[in-house]
Parts: C-alpha cells; sequence; structure tokens
C-alpha cells in the first residue's frame, strides 16, 4: 500500500506540473538565429513530444532501476545529476531544520503540558496568548524582525558589551514573571518569586555587563557545576520525585562525575578535535555515571541507571557549550569576522583562513553562529503548534475516569500526571512529531530563501521557477517516500507508547 501511494502521488504530481508548465516559454521573445534548433532540441532532452501521462513512466523508469542498484532521477536543465544536486541540500535542510524541530517539539510539549496542568493559572494565560500570537505570524516576517535585533542589533551591542539600564529592567521583570508564572501559587508567592527571581537576574545580567562577559564568555567549573546539579534535581523529580532518596543520589552522583571530569576531558577537547571525540566525552561520563547509578543501591538498579546517566548526558551538554564559548572571542576578533559574529545570511563564512577551518572548535562556532537566526525563526513558528496541541491533549486525558481512579487511589499528583497521564497524552501528538521529522527533508522554502541557504527548500523554489520537471520529481519522490514511512513508523510507535495497542496477526 506504501509503495502504491507514492506511485499514485508521484504520477498525479508529475502530471500537474507537466501540464501547468511550458519549458518552450522561455523562447518566445527570444530573437536568437538559432531559436528553432535550441527548442527542437529542448523538445529532444525534456521528451516534450510525449505525452504527460506517458512521459512520466520515462521517468519512473529510473526510480524502477534502483531496485537493481542503478537508481536515477535524470539531469536537471541545467545538465547536472538530480541526484548529486539532492544530495548536496539534504545536508544543509537537514542541520538547519532538525535543530529547530527538535527545539520546538521539546519547548512546546513541555510548556503545553505545564499549562494544562495549570489551567486557567496566570502563566496558562500567558502561554496561550504567546502561542497564538506565534502562531499568526508569517515566518518571513518574523525572520526579517531577528535579522534587525538578533543579528544587527546584538553586533552592535557587542561594540561595548554593556546592557543599558532600561534592557536591564526590562529583562529582569520579563524573566521573573515567567518564572512566577511557572512555579505558581497563590498572590503571595506569586509576587514573592517575581521579586526575587527579578532582582537576581538583574544582578546577574548586571555582573555579566561589567566584566564584558559577552566578549569572553564562558562557564568554566562553576557554571557547569550549578547546572549539572540544578539537572539532577530536575531529573529526579521528574523520575521518581525528590523523595526517593536513591534516585536522587544516583542523579547527584552523575552530577559530580561530570563536574570531576570537567579537566580531564579537556584532553580530548582539542583544537584537533572530530565529531567522535564529542561522541567520546558523553560516552565516558554516561559509562561512569551507569557504574554509580548501579552500586547506589540493589533495589530499583534499572530507575537509578537511568536517572543517572540521564543527568550525565545533560550536564555533559554545557562542557561543549562551554569549549565552544571559550572560542568565540578569537572567532570574534578574526578578520573574517570583524567583531559582528551573528550573520544575516549565508550558511557558513567563506573568508575563514585555512587555519581556522582546520581547528574544530571555531568552524563549528560558525556554523552555529549561521544556525541562530534561521533556527530561531524556525522554533518560533513550529513551538506555538507543540503547546496548543500538547495542552489539548492532556486535558482530554486529565478528565477520563481512570486519572479519576489513580488520585482516588492515593497517588501522588507527580505519579498521576508523569507516569499515567503524560503518556497516554503522548498518542494523539505521535503521528505529529513522526510527520514532522519526515517534513524536515522538505525543506523550509521561505527561510531558507530570506537567510539564503541551499537546501532542499531552495531546490524545490529553484525547481518551480525554472519549469525543471527533473529536479522538481527529485525533490518529491523523497519527501513522499518519507512521509509514508513516517506514518508506518507512527502505528508502530502506538504499540510502544500505549501497551494497550497491539499487532494483530
Amino acid at each position: 500500500m506504501m509503495l502504491l501511494i507514492v506511485f499514485g502521488a508521484s504520477f498525479m504530481a508529475y502530471n500537474l506540473q507537466a501540464f501547468s508548465s511550458d519549458p518552450l516559454s522561455q523562447f518566445s521573445e527570444s530573437t536568437a538565429e538559432n531559436k528553432d534548433y535550441l527548442m527542437g532540441r529542448t523538445v529532444r532532452e525534456l521528451h516534450l513530444d510525449v505525452p504527460p501521462p506517458l512521459r512520466y513512466f520515462i521517468w519512473f523508469r529510473g526510480v524502477v532501476a534502483a531496485l537493481w542498484g542503478q537508481f536515477d532521477l535524470g539531469l536537471t536543465r541545467d545538465h547536472h545529476s538530480v541526484l548529486e544536486a539532492i544530495g548536496l541540500a539534504i545536508p544543509t535542510t537537514f542541520r538547519l531544520v532538525i535543530t529547530s524541530t527538535v527545539l520546538a517539539i521539546v519547548l512546546g510539549i513541555t510548556i503545553g503540558m505545564v499549562t494544562a496542568i495549570r489551567q486557567y493559572s496566570r502563566f496558562d494565560y500567558v502561554m496561550t496568548f504567546i502561542s497564538f500570537l506565534l502562531f499568526s505570524l508569517p515566518v518571513f516576517w518574523v525572520a526579517v524582525l531577528l535579522k534587525e535585533y538578533m543579528a544587527i542589533g546584538f553586533n552592535d551591542f557587542l561594540a561595548t558589551a554593556e546592557i543599558p539600564i532600561g534592557y536591564l529592567i526590562a529583562f529582569s521583570l520579563i524573566g521573573g514573571f515567567i518564572m512566577a508564572g511557572i512555579i505558581g501559587g497563590d498572590r503571595k508567592r506569586f509576587l514573592t518569586v517575581f521579586g526575587g527571581v527579578s532582582v537576581g537576574l538583574g544582578v546577574l545580567l548586571e555582573l555579566l555587563s561589567l566584566t564584558h562577559w559577552f566578549i569572553n564568555p564562558g562557564l568554566g567549573i562553576v557554571g557547569v557545576g550549578v547546572l549539572a546539579l540544578g539537572f539532577a534535581v530536575i531529573v529526579t523529580q521528574l523520575s521518581t520525585g525528590l523523595d526517593n532518596r536513591k534516585s536522587l543520589m544516583a542523579s547527584l552522583g552523575g552530577a559530580v562525575i561530570v563536574i570531576a571530569a570537567y579537566y580531564p576531558l579537556q584532553l580530548l577537547m582539542t583544537a584537533e578535535s572530530t565529531f567522535l571525540s564529542i561522541v567520546a566525552v558523553f560516552a565516558i561520563t554516561c559509562l561512569l555515571s551507569a557504574v554509580i547509578g548501579y552500586f547506589v543501591s540493589d533495589v530499583d538498579r534499572r530507575i537509578n541507571i537511568r536517572s543517572a546517566v540521564l543527568t550525565a548526558f545533560l550536564a555533559t551538554l554545557p562542557i561543549i557549550l562551554d569549549r565552544f564559548m571559550r572560542e568565540f572571542s578569537e572567532y570574534m576578533g578574526s578578520d573574517a569576522i570583524n567583531y559582528r559574529p551573528v550573520p544575516t545570511i549565508s550558511q557558513s563564512n567563506d573568508l575563514l583562513s585555512e587555519d581556522q577551518l582546520k581547528n574544530f572548535w571555531i568552524s563549528g562556532l560558525d556554523g552555529i553562529m549561521h544556525l541562530v537566526l534561521p533556527t530561531v525563526a524556525l522554533t518560533l513558528i513550529s513551538f506555538a503548534g507543540y503547546v496548543r496541541f500538547s495542552r489539548g491533549s492532556l486535558l482530554e486525558v486529565l478528565n477520563m475516569d481512570y486519572i479519576r481512579t489513580a488520585r482516588a487511589k492515593g497517588l501522588t499528583e507527580r505519579t498521576v500526571i508523569v507516569r499515567h497521564a503524560m503518556r497516554n497524552a503522548m498518542l494523539p501528538l505521535t503521528t505529529i512529531l513522526v510527520n514532522d521529522f519526515a517534513g524536515v527533508l522538505g525543506g523550509a522554502i521561505i527561510t531558507e530563501g530570506v537567510f539564503g541557504w541551499k537546501g532542499m527548500g531552495s531546490l524545490f523554489n529553484q525547481a518551480l521557477n525554472s519549469y525543471d520537471l527533473n529536479l522538481f520529481m527529485g525533490v518529491f519522490i523523497i519527501t513522499a517516500t518519507l512521509t509514508v514511512i513516517a506514518n508506518l513508523v507512527a502505528d508502530l510507535l502506538f504499540g510502544v507508547v500505549d501497551p494497550r495497542i497491539r499487532i494483530r496477526k
């Protein structure tokens, strides 16, 4: 059925595009002496003398040839291989969209479920307003605002790296309001949290401003340690609850392992590092933490190991981030960057020296800086949808009878929410999540165009504008195939998420 769907969809798309485009229209106003020859050559190359329904099978022959290892999608209008063009575009699109998709999913589902748990609270009202606002904004307008304020404005700010008092107060108040909304409580508690967080955040921002931290950023072992211990508490609370002392000890043990390994791990993170070096760093911290979790207690070892490993994984991320941050000053001061590190266009800086490109951390930092604006733009737009979907899904589950039964049996609210409600709330989200990942390789046409990226979206747009049917179908067949596979994966995941669902023979 999947093969039949892909065949039918590709047949319809081919014919719709073939009937709606005319590759010979470019010659209508031509005054070239060899006009007739050029038109005849175009007819022969594109088989325009064959009706589109039959011409489709000429193209489809190359797809079927994949069965004996000769997969061929034809040539583009400028006589380049469609497979090669797609092969160059897929990594670019994957690098652009996968980060924003993961961020949107994690943040959107997390905030959506928090708003469902605290329905009709201040936080719920604020996030509902923000999500509807972001959902209604066009991505190209968001991209222009990001270019103006996150790129041009931030680059100008780095000239002095001092936060104006007005911005400092605004950021502090916004941060305090968000944290007070997340924590919740009565009015007294809300105002207490709001005031404490606002003052603390204001002092921190002023300290960062005075020390010019934005020019020479870094976390150091202190920053990594604070984040590691914070991750340990969060993981334990979500997994088993802070009242489970063994699980808390396992998580704290994982955090301590990461803190203790901070300086030894620097030996693996040299200028000649590779992606495998990053994998090795995570492998070391996670394996050592698994050992800690194993020996904490002989009861619930699986839970203890899981808590320790997850804490170690999350706590290792700041170590990698810290290593990138320590290269920021050198990167920003290079002639290619000239103290304006946030680019507004392109996917890489071609002016970096050969030595800088060989430095894993500087070349990686350049890629990250080029990812910032398009990633934020796509995340903001996608995030809003996930907030609404996850909120509605969890609210529906929380009103079901088995949730009332779980509460009546005396289970804690954390157990009811995490163990029962959230898992079942993920069922309707599973299809959306899997299909969004499949759509990653379909490209982001508008975002890629605004920021000058050459990915699948730009390739698809190029195919439409140049009446390049082979290129159009190359992008389409890959996207269609991934979509039907994603639906199959979603069906299989239902059985994983909900044990009640099983596939019958």
